[in-house]
């Protein structure tokens, strides 16, 4: 299983910077993992990842427990979160799912967080590990 985790706009917080990186790195252990930033009018997710589920974070989307957003892990996963101005349009009805993860505003780069725990979360999960007690 591979998991790659998108974001728009620079991460310039390096606090919630390291935190994001300690966690994918975690994850590591149990799938390939990889956390970049993108900009959308050069990217492409489903060019990229054909195959892949796309999970757009949006703040319309639906809101999911960590023991559903488990469930989604049984294939590729991309994950995209927006900058301050969302995700384009065009992408929001070609996503799989739109997830919420809160209906807290919050920094970008706490959200990053926040998914990058959640990733970590749902694979210690799966591989039986005691993290998730």
């Amino acid at each position: 299983m591979k998991i790659f985790l998108y974001y728009v706009g620079r991460a310039r917080d390096t606090h919630a910077n390291a935190m994001a990186e300690e966690y994918i790195k975690r994850s590591g252990r149990f799938a390939t993992c990889e956390m970049r930033e993108i900009h959308p009018g050069r990217f492409d997710p489903w060019a990229k990842h054909p195959s892949a589920r796309k999970i757009l974070l949006d703040p319309a989307g639906k809101a999911l427990d960590s023991k559903k957003l488990t469930g989604l892990f049984d294939r590729d996963l991309v994950f995209v979160i927006g900058g301050s101005d969302g995700l384009p349009s065009e992408w929001k009805p070609k996503a799989d799912i739109l997830v919420s993860l809160s209906a807290l505003t919050m920094p970008h780069e706490l959200a990053r967080v926040v998914l990058a725990e959640q990733i970590y979360r749902a694979l210690t999960t799966l591989r039986g590990h005691p993290y998730p007690r």
